[in-house]
C-alpha cells in the first residue's frame, strides 16, 4: 500500500536543511551556529578564518555532496528501471571505470612521460583530471549509446557495459605498473572520491551542469514508467522502446560522467537510494521515486560527508569507505525485507 507523499516529501526536505546546516557547523574546527548564521548573512563580525572554513571550504562542500548524491540517485534508479535489474547502479554499464581510465592516461603521462608528478601542477592538475575524467567517461557513454541502437536485448548491453569496465581496469592496472609513485598515491586518492575536491569558480559550473541535467531527466518520467511494464506492452501503448532506451541511458550517463569528473567515482549512494525510496514510499511510480530519489540522495550524501569529516577528527576519510558502510546494510537490508514479504504472500 502506497504511503502518503507530501508529508514524507517534506519530511526529507527539512532532513536536507537540517543536515546542510549541521556540514557547516561541524568539523576539525567547530563553529558556533549564531557565527554561522551571521557569516552567511554576510556580517563581518566574527573572525576572518571562520568566514574562510564556511565561504571557501563548508559552503562548496555541502552544495557538491547534495547535488552529487541528488545526481547519482536518480541516475542509478533509471539504470535500475531501464535493465530492470535491482543490482543495476551508475557504474553498471562501465561509464564510472572509463573516467577512470581518461584520469589514468593522464596520470601516467604527466609522470613517466613529464617527468612531473601530477600533484605538482595543483589547479592546472586539477583541470587536467576533471577533463580527462569527463573525456573518458563521456567516451565510454558514447560506445554504450551506439550498442543501444545495434542490439534489442538489455541484457547485451549489460555485458557489454562489464566488459568495457573490466578492460577499463585492465588498462588502468598497466599505466598504474609504469607510473611514478606520486601520481600512484593522487590517483588512489582520486578513486577513493571526495567532495571538497569541487572549490573556487569549479563549484559554479558543477551547480549550473546538475541544475541543467537533473531536470532534464524530469521529462523520462513518463517514458520510465511505461518501461516498467516490459518491452512488449510498451510498444502497444505508442513508445519508441529503443529511443527511450537511448535517452534514459544518455541521461544517465551524463549524470555519472560529471559527477565522476568533479568528485571521483562515487560508489553505493546510485545503488541504495532507489532500494531505499521503494521501501519507504510503497511505490514504483517514477512520478513519486524520482523525486524522492533527488532528496534521499542528497541526504544520504551530506550525511556521508558529514560522517567522513567527524568533528574533533583532522582531516577526512574516504567518502566511499563511508557510503560503503552505509550504503550496503541499506541495500541488504530492503533485499532480505523484499524477500521476506514475497514469502509470506
Amino acid at each position: 500500500m502506497q504511503r502518503p507523499v507530501f508529508p514524507l516529501m517534506l519530511a526529507l526536505f527539512v532532513l536536507i536543511i537540517f543536515l546542510f546546516l549541521l556540514n557547516l557547523l561541524l568539523g576539525s574546527v567547530t563553529i558556533p551556529l549564531d557565527a554561522v548564521i551571521d557569516i552567511l548573512l554576510g556580517k563581518s563580525t566574527h573572525t576572518i578564518i571562520w568566514e574562510n572554513i564556511i565561504w571557501k571550504s563548508r559552503v562548496p562542500q555541502a552544495l557538491t555532496a547534495l547535488f552529487a548524491g541528488a545526481a547519482l540517485s536518480i541516475s542509478g534508479l533509471q539504470m535500475q528501471t531501464v535493465f530492470r535489474n535491482p543490482l543495476a547502479g551508475p557504474s553498471v554499464l562501465g561509464i564510472s571505470s572509463g573516467a577512470s581510465l581518461g584520469v589514468a592516461f593522464v596520470v601516467l603521462f604527466s609522470g613517466s612521460i613529464g617527468q612531473l608528478a601530477l600533484s605538482q601542477l595543483g589547479y592546472v592538475g586539477e583541470v587536467a583530471v576533471s577533463v580527462a575524467a569527463i573525456v573518458g567517461a563521456l567516451s565510454v557513454m558514447a560506445l554504450i549509446v551506439y550498442v543501444s541502437q545495434k542490439v534489442r536485448g538489455n541484457v547485451t548491453i549489460l555485458i557489454i557495459g562489464v566488459m568495457i569496465g573490466y578492460v577499463a581496469n585492465a588498462i588502468i592496472g598497466v599505466l598504474k605498473y609504469f607510473s611514478v609513485e606520486e601520481d600512484i598515491r593522487s590517483y588512489v586518492i582520486w578513486g577513493l572520491g571526495s567532495f571538497s575536491k569541487v572549490s573556487g569558480d569549479q563549484v559554479y559550473l558543477f551547480i549550473s551542469l546538475m541544475l541543467l541535467f537533473i531536470p532534464l531527466s524530469f521529462l523520462l518520467i513518463k517514458n520510465m514508467n511505461l518501461m516498467l511494464l516490459g518491452d512488449s506492452y510498451a510498444r502497444n501503448l505508442g513508445l519508441n522502446v529503443k529511443q527511450a532506451r537511448f535517452l534514459v541511458i544518455s541521461s544517465s550517463g551524463i549524470l555519472v560522467a560529471i559527477v565522476t569528473a568533479y568528485c571521483g567515482p562515487i560508489m553505493f549512494i546510485g545503488l541504495a537510494v532507489p532500494h531505499l525510496c521503494r521501501a519507504i514510499f510503497q511505490s514504483s511510480n517514477h512520478r513519486i521515486l524520482m523525486p524522492a530519489s533527488l532528496l534521499m540522495g542528497a541526504v544520504l550524501a551530506l550525511f556521508c560527508n558529514l560522517v567522513a569529516r567527524m568533528p574533533g577528527f583532522e582531516g577526512a576519510l574516504p567518502v566511499n569507505s563511508v557510503t560503503a558502510l552505509v550504503g550496503a546494510p541499506v541495500v541488504a537490508s530492503v533485499l532480505f525485507s523484499k524477500r521476506k514479504q514475497d514469502l509470506s504472500e
